[in-house]
């Protein structure tokens, strides 16, 4: 019995590595989340058990102590099993909850990486998150943090970040809040550039650009919303 956290890439099926595809050919179990790209199960061989466990805000198909639980399950009646996620497993991902889940249980894991959105997607739109003439750093942060969390707990600061690039995945519904933050922040102003990304690498892509001024007006007009990404940065306008 074996449990492979497989990283499925951001959305384009071309973006999976080949030792991700390999794992899905031999999986007994595939449970996979909703942002894959679903042509990937066309790998899946013949009798193997599909099973989906998609998460949006909102809309949770399961519980994350749930799918532990399927992979535990599963891997007890002796199957090899893949999770198929989105993006990297480690990158918001929540692998690290199903790998110590899976210590817990005894059972035996594997991780093979996945192209994580937050650098991915700027890329596919033309956006670098690092430019040496403009950006030596970059952050990437995540716009929801775990709802458990009161106002003191929150990691997650953007008015004190630093870097010269700031990657906000999971934020667009809350995106007057994280703008908010970002204009207490010395580091930037109402001129900061911002660029909002949603569904990158698919048929369907699409950017909305401003800058902190009028990021918020432009989304509502634009009817931006999840899944996405947004960067906040002067990379946004360096090409």
């Amino acid at each position: 019995m074996k449990v492979i956290l497989v990283g499925a890439g951001p959305g384009d099926e071309g973006l999976i590595t080949l030792k991700g595809v390999e794992a899905i050919k031999n999986a007994d179990v595939i449970v996979y989340d909703d942002l894959i790209g679903e042509k990937l199960l066309k790998y899946a061989k013949t009798g193997s058990e599909l099973i989906y466990v998609g998460k949006r805000k909102g809309k949770h198909s399961y519980k994350q102590e749930e799918i532990n639980e399927i992979l535990i399950d599963k891997a007890k009646e002796n199957k090899n099993i893949v999770r198929l996620k989105g993006g990297d497993s480690f990158v918001f991902g929540r692998g690290g909850e199903e790998v110590l889940a899976l210590k817990k249980e005894g059972i035996e894991y594997e991780m093979i990486p996945g192209i994580t959105s937050s650098i991915s997607v700027p890329e596919i739109f033309g956006i670098p998150v690092t430019h040496r003439k403009v950006a030596t750093s970059f952050t990437v942060v995540t716009g929801h943090e775990a709802g458990d969390k009161t106002e003191k707990e929150m990691q997650v600061k953007l008015s004190e970040l630093n870097a010269d690039t700031i990657v906000i995945l999971m934020g667009i519904t809350t995106l007057e809040k994280h703008v908010k933050e970002l204009l207490k922040n010395p580091k930037r102003n109402e001129n900061t550039p911002v660029a909002i990304l949603m569904d990158g690498t698919r048929e369907n892509q699409r950017m909305v650009k401003g800058n902190l001024s009028n990021i918020v007006e432009k989304a509502k007009l634009e009817n931006v919303c999840p899944p996405g990404i947004i960067i906040v940065g002067n990379v946004v306008d360096v090409l």
